[in-house]
């Protein structure tokens, strides 16, 4: 995904100068095969990325499953902050009628009940609300910046608990001119957007109730501080985050040798499947060869991540190495596949009332706007897909029919209108012609993304059949082509190991020179 947002540029807004030189030394070699075997025979990746591995499997420790999952947990936050311009943390709000959201609710109005009864009480008690005090001044005095001395020392000195306590004691303590304090000081710390909350905490008259917005307002500041530290640390993250990931990643292989299995049956699908067709290929009737044939290591891995725009999400672990995206690949995935129906939708109607229609642009946007407002949550499991296609189907017919009428021109008769919504009803169905028509293009406008060099500053031309979702799947396109760029930055050494061991062993090249399967 683009750092800054950027439609029209594919890949670049990734990492440079040391992480793209780490990056071309072990993909240079997934060239086209234009490098002599013998590089990759060596030994040059990352020493635990190897696929398969001679040695009996170790057994791993609890320790080292936690130390694993704690690498993990750090890489997949890193990776969000770096790549996600709209992360930011939020409060976890409990449902308000679910049962841990009333006992919590129970258990805080107990609390400031208690602490309201102590305070009313004759002669008051202070304790509780004294400890309240010091966790006040410490969560200020987190927000205040190494500089920040001078307001450091007035908040100790003010909120100083022992002689708040040697006040108590002689009943001689201020509680309502402390929190007016407190209430000062967070005027003085917050960002501009609790100006309104602080406003209302001046306006409140109950101590009790003072003191608990007072906690209200604090925990919605310590989330504003976090969100701005996050919000710094992201240009430097970006600028680190190639080596920062490798590193934690080969820390995780280290501690869990199959941390590269679903990784390595990934790329060997496509291997498969790129070994048959080449096979096919060598022994067509009619084809000379005068060489064995050879498989692109970088046509391989640029198939495998094509995969992706194809993947069943809910049935199906994406490799090791794509976890940290799998929320933005499972989302590029859905809003593709209504590209996909919408062009379709648009070739139909084109082909069968184009005649009529031409040269009314206005009309393609409106049938354009009603499909994709219709099939909005279409990868929903309860969402009926030929039903909708049926309501599409009806509603491209009335307002085909209200244009033509208001061009004095006679309507769709009943056979075309039938036709048309039983074509827009079969898109859903196995092996659709139309389906299978623009899905190829699609592919091969992604194909041709990732062949480009990066970085890439234009974008290839758009097959025909999808103008009509050009714009939306330029946009998509760049999206999947920077995920792809960085990943490549980042798992490079290890997809090369993997590469190595199943394209160059002698057993990979012994499936290429196999005689042609009899019928």
């Amino acid at each position: 995904m683009p750092f800054n947002g950027e439609k029209q540029c594919v890949g670049e807004d990734q990492p440079s100068d040391s992480d793209s030189s780490r990056f071309s030394e072990s993909m240079a070699s997934l060239s086209d095969y234009e490098c002599s075997r013998q590089s990759f025979t060596s030994d040059s990746s990352s020493k635990s990325s190897s696929p398969a591995s001679s040695s009996p499997p170790r057994v791993v420790t609890f320790d080292e499953v936690m130390a694993a999952a704690r690498n993990l947990s750090n890489m997949t936050l890193a990776h969000e902050i770096a790549v996600n311009e709209n992360f930011q943390l939020k409060q976890d709000a409990l449902p308000e009628n679910s049962l841990a959201g009333r006992v919590k609710h129970v258990v805080h109005q107990a609390f400031w009940d208690v602490l309201e009864s102590e305070l009313n009480a004759d002669p008051p008690e202070y304790e509780h609300a004294i400890k309240l005090f010091e966790e006040i001044r410490e969560i200020l005095l987190s927000f205040l910046t190494p500089g920040g001395n001078r307001l450091r020392n007035q908040i100790c000195e003010v909120l100083d608990t022992d002689l708040i306590r040697q006040q108590a004691e002689h009943s001689a303590v201020d509680i309502q001119g402390l929190a007016n304090y407190v209430i000062s000081t967070m005027g003085k710390l917050c960002a501009p957007v609790r100006d309104n909350a602080i406003r209302e905490l001046k306006a409140s008259g109950n101590i009790v109730e003072v003191l608990r917005q007072i906690f209200h307002v604090l925990d919605l500041m310590k989330m504003d501080m976090a969100n701005f530290a996050i919000k710094s640390l992201r240009p430097h993250l970006q600028r680190q985050l190639v080596e920062y990931e490798r590193t934690k990643f080969q820390e995780i292989l280290e501690e869990t040798p199959s941390a590269l299995d679903q990784t390595t049956e990934w790329i060997k699908e496509s291997v498969n499947e790129e070994l048959l067709s080449l096979s096919e290929t060598a022994f067509t009737p009619g084809v000379e060869n005068s060489s064995k044939p050879s498989l692109s290591p970088t046509l391989v891995l640029n198939n495998s991540y094509l995969k992706l725009l194809q993947w069943d999400y809910q049935k199906k672990e994406l490799p090791e190495t794509l976890m940290t995206d799998a929320a933005r690949l499972q989302e590029l995935t859905e809003k593709l596949n209504q590209l996909k129906i919408i062009a379709c939708l648009s070739l139909i109607t084109k082909n069968m009332v184009g005649a009529v229609t031409e040269g009314l642009p206005e009309l393609a946007d409106r049938l354009k706007r009603i499909s994709t407002v219709l099939l909005e949550g279409m990868n929903k499991e309860t969402f009926n897909l030929k039903e909708v296609l049926n309501s599409i189907g009806v509603q491209t017919c009335v307002e085909v029919n209200k244009t033509l009428v208001e061009r004095g021109l006679p309507t769709l008769n009943t056979e075309v209108q039938a036709n048309l919504i039983g074509q827009f009803s079969s898109i859903e169905e196995e092996n659709n012609p139309i389906w299978s028509l623009i899905d190829k293009r699609i592919q091969l406008y992604m194909k041709s993304l990732l062949c480009l060099p990066s970085p890439q500053r234009c974008m290839p031309l758009v097959p025909g059949g999808l103008a009509v979702i050009q714009e939306e799947l330029e946009a998509l396109g760049s999206q999947y082509a920077n995920i792809v760029n960085l990943n490549k930055q980042v798992y490079g050494p290890f997809y090369a190991n993997i590469l190595r061991k199943l394209l160059f062993s002698e057993e990979a090249l012994g499936k290429v020179d196999a005689s042609p399967p009899t019928n």
